[in-house]
């Protein structure tokens, strides 16, 4: 069963900096896209960064020039750097990821659970 694992959230202020790491877990056949999203209290789930199977890169303009979004190909990884980091920033982040499991070679997106990440002003 593939799984994805978010880790590295926690309370941090402002200014400072954070990194998230998402790890996948089962055998996977091949993945494609994958990215960062979060959701803020009683907002709705936004996109935050994505990063394609060729390393091409979007973010949402609140975070240009604060977060990077990279990838470990070997590893089936993703990683968001979070620098400068605003109140505005505090959500639970997700990443995601459109992939193929080698069981059933059938893709469709996965979702972690979710990590916490808190700004203090």
């Amino acid at each position: 069963q593939v799984q994805l694992v978010e880790s590295g959230g926690g309370l941090v202020q402002a200014g400072g900096s954070l990194r998230l790491s998402c790890a996948t877990s089962g055998i996977i056949f091949a993945i494609s896209d994958m990215g960062w999203y979060r959701q803020a209290p009683g907002k709705q789930r936004e996109l935050v960064a994505t990063i394609t199977e060729v390393g091409r890169t979007t973010y949402a303009d609140s975070v240009k020039g604060r977060f990077t979004i990279s990838r470990d190909y070997a590893k089936n990884t993703v990683l968001l750097q979070m620098n400068n980091l605003k109140p505005e920033d505090t959500a639970v982040y997700y990443c995601n990821a459109a992939l193929a499991p080698a069981a059933t070679m059938i893709w469709a997106t996965y979702w972690g659970q979710g990590t916490q990440v808190t700004v203090s002003s």
